[in-house]
């Protein structure tokens, strides 16, 4: 993985682009010394949302099992209790 200076990949932008579209290079961005973005490719890009997707998926997995353990209660109950 390759770190640039915001300066310099704005200067030379048709160049990191390509850099990263064909050659699947990973461009860490910084400004005065801190990270503040990274480029990536499209397919970079695609596995990580495969990824969030499946952990969103394993969250509500997890949250309809303790829905089922621990039932639930209705929602006028639940504002209810929280008005007390």
């Amino acid at each position: 993985m390759s770190r640039l200076n915001t300066t310099d990949a704005r200067h030379d932008f048709a160049d990191v682009l390509n850099r990263v579209a064909y050659s699947k290079e990973r461009i860490v961005l910084h400004r005065r010394g801190k990270d503040v973005a990274a480029i990536i490719s499209i397919e970079d890009l695609e596995l990580l949302e495969q990824l969030e997707d499946q952990m969103d998926l394993n969250t509500a997995r997890s949250a309809l099992k303790e829905a089922e353990e621990k039932g639930t209660k209705p929602l006028a109950q639940l504002m209810a209790e929280l008005d007390d």
